[in-house]
């Protein structure tokens, strides 16, 4: 079964892809959001001529081929647009052999626990508490993550007081029995991410997302070796041999692979 045609579905944050083969067989898969209308264009231009003509069946070491020939263009845009091939020949495969991808990679389905996500600096410690208790009442969640620091933020809060009064507020607002996560989203360096992650270990968080700046492997394992609570990191890292050195140095207590930015499955 060959490659036949590859697709493209695209708006700015948005790209689907359709993969067909010679025999009129579809797959869907999905680029990595953020600028998805670029990776649609480098998978067109620098993936699709390895793909075309490919046995479908032979994800993983087509995946190889395709990482080989681009390798003067390693990166981001590559593994984000690599990623919308990938997951629509698994797609494919599944429905031929009519199993779920969690099945063919040996899993069995079954429902797993998820978190609320706040994904906003910009609504006051108290409103973002009662956001979040009222997502617990109607929806049931029982963990929830909100954004501490700023954005590549250099030790600095996205305004003055922000993260040591917006953790307590949510921990009294949520109630003890829910799940608390944080992320930092590369903003502080070792010494200020530990005073922040001893206060967040005083209410009770459980995880502690990308502290420092994510390229700085060294800076996190320091963090992740003073405090109690779990360090995590991983989510924008796409290169395996940076995900070798990351486990290998125990950089954080929990890796984040995104399927969407390392090239699928």
């Amino acid at each position: 079964m060959k490659i036949q045609q590859i697709e493209t579905y695209s708006k700015t944050n948005l790209s689907l892809v359709r993969v067909t083969t010679d025999d009129g067989s579809t797959g869907w898969g999905q680029i990595a959001p953020f600028n998805a209308d670029i990776s649609a264009v480098v998978l067109h231009r620098q993936i699709s001529a390895q793909a075309l003509g490919q046995n479908a069946f032979e994800i993983s070491s087509l995946v190889d081929r395709i990482l080989e020939a681009t390798y003067k263009f390693p990166g981001s845009y590559i593994c984000r647009a690599l990623t919308g091939l990938e997951t629509a020949l698994w797609d494919l495969r599944g429905k031929i052999e009519d199993q779920s991808v969690c099945e063919l990679i040996g899993g069995t389905p079954s429902s797993f626990p998820v978190y609320g996500s706040s994904m906003r600096r910009d609504i006051q410690p108290k409103d973002e508490a009662e956001r979040l208790m009222r997502l617990r009442d109607q929806y049931g969640y029982q963990a929830f993550k909100i954004r501490v620091g700023s954005v590549c933020g250099h030790d600095q809060d996205q305004w003055e007081g922000r993260t040591e009064t917006l953790v307590p507020t949510v921990r009294q607002a949520v109630g003890e029995n829910i799940a608390l996560l944080v992320d930092g989203n590369s903003c502080y360096t070792p010494r200020k991410a530990i005073q922040v992650g001893q206060m967040l270990e005083d209410n009770q968080v459980c995880h502690f997302e990308e502290p420092c700046p994510y390229w700085e492997l060294e800076w996190t394992a320091e963090v992740t070796a003073a405090l109690n609570l779990d360090v995590a990191g991983g989510e924008q890292d796409c290169w395996l041999p940076v995900w070798r050195r990351m486990i290998d140095i125990e950089a954080v207590d929990v890796v984040q692979p995104d399927i969407c930015y390392i090239g699928g499955l």
